[in-house]
């Protein structure tokens, strides 16, 4: 006998609590199956494709496009024919993960399924990754400590695990005194009030964490890089460089992985739990990136592992996608350094806040032609100014000025990349 089934959003990953629905891809009386994208929807970290978790008939929506949807709230109803007969486990080869749980393996040569696969969002009951600040709890309790109005960073966890209960959460309730809500403003004729959310909302948040909990110093260079630009005009008339977008921002981002080879501690993190500072072995080269959703750092995984050509394609893909607004939550997880290039607008330099979790970024501002001192004499050459922040905390003074010189090196000299490659 057929049954109605109701889904639920599902945390999408890292703890998040809502997420806007950008568009249904299916309508009342639509015929589902299996892992079938019913909707796409935004969170603060990127946008994403929910798959169906039953094959039957959509019977109801629970959410308008454009609207904010809380963890833990129905979001589709599904009317099934009879109950779902009962499956023993498979091993984890014949099983394939969705961002809800796992459906049915299939065979798919398609490129963007294995994509958002691949890119899972975290069950209940997984825990974060070590250097991340963002309390443990269930999407239940997120939720109601949501709608109370409650900061779970200010809850005392006493759960298994170091999770917030919802007992935990009562009990912060009523030792908590209750303020009125503040009235929703009225705008004037001659302004507009943006509502913060999704990316926006998330990058506030992050920001105002990492300068707060991370004591940024900011050093500069200004550099000669004119023998680099000669070289990238070399490079892209060979044949390894054929069809290959080769920019400036390549070969900083290769100087900055030659240079991490002996000044490690500026790919590390602070485990605050631990009392400990992570190096990490590999590199995910994050890229500021200014996208129609907002700010995002995706990053390149395994970037210290790339030669010129690959690190160069990986940076155009990666750019491409952002500006598209297909970048998905694996692609932003786990930087450990950044990169943000405010040169393409112009700009000289600046002091770039810190992506929360990581201990250094560096800013690549504009390559200009001007006066410099060379061989003695004033000639017109190419000139840049690179900025490097770093947390105080991690990097001290002399590590954090090695590695900037370092790079300003390669880039004044990119024969030091073939010396040290």
């Amino acid at each position: 006998m057929p049954t109605v089934k109701t889904f639920l959003l599902p945390d999408l990953g890292e703890g998040l609590t809502d997420a806007e629905l950008l568009t249904w891809q299916v309508a009342v009386g639509d015929t589902v199956t299996l892992n079938q994208n019913i909707a796409e929807v935004e969170t603060a970290k990127a946008s994403v494709e929910l798959p169906s978790p039953y094959a039957g008939t959509v019977v109801a929506l629970h959410a308008a496009e454009g609207t904010t949807v809380d963890v833990g709230c129905p979001f589709i109803d599904i009317e099934v024919a009879g109950e779902e007969p009962k499956v023993d486990p498979a091993p984890p080869a014949e099983r394939t993960p969705v961002l809800v749980g796992y459906g049915v393996a299939e065979d798919s040569s398609s490129k963007r399924r294995r994509r958002h696969t691949t890119a899972a969002a975290a069950r209940i009951g997984d825990l974060p990754a070590p250097h991340s600040t963002r309390p443990l709890a269930s999407p239940p309790v997120r939720f109601a400590a949501k709608r109370s109005g409650v900061d779970l960073t200010a809850v005392v966890a006493t759960g298994v695990h170091g999770e917030v209960t919802r007992d935990d959460l009562e009990r912060h309730r009523t030792a908590t005194p209750v303020t009125t809500p503040t009235a929703t403003p009225v705008p004037d004729a001659d302004e507009e009030r943006i509502p913060i959310k999704g990316v926006r909302k998330h990058t506030a948040a992050a920001m105002v964490r990492s300068a707060f909990t991370a004591p940024h110093v900011t050093e500069f260079v200004t550099v000669d890089v004119t023998p680099t630009i000669e070289l990238l005009a070399q490079l892209r008339d060979t044949k390894h460089f054929t069809d290959v977008r080769l920019t400036p921002l390549t070969l900083v981002a290769k100087a900055l992985l030659v240079a991490l080879r002996t000044n490690p501690t500026l790919n590390s993190f602070w485990d605050e739990g631990a009392q400990e500072i992570v190096v990490k072995r590999s590199v995910n080269l994050g890229i500021a990136a200014a996208t129609p959703r907002g700010l995002m750092v995706p990053n390149i995984k395994n970037a210290h592992t790339l030669g010129l050509p690959d690190l160069a394609i990986a940076l155009s893909d990666l750019t491409t996608t952002a500006k598209e607004g297909k970048t998905g939550p694996a692609d932003l997880a786990d930087g450990t350094i950044t990169i943000t290039n405010v040169g393409v607008f112009g700009i000289d330099s600046g002091t770039p806040i810190l992506n929360p979790g990581e201990a250094a970024i560096l800013c690549f501002g504009a390559i200009r032609r001007q006066p410099w001192e060379y061989r003695g004499e004033i000639a017109l050459r190419s000139v840049t100014t690179l900025s490097l922040s770093f947390d105080h905390r991690l990097v001290d003074g002399e590590q954090g000025s090695r590695f900037l010189a370092a790079i300003g090196q390669i880039l004044s000299d990119p024969m030091t990349l073939i010396a040290l490659s």
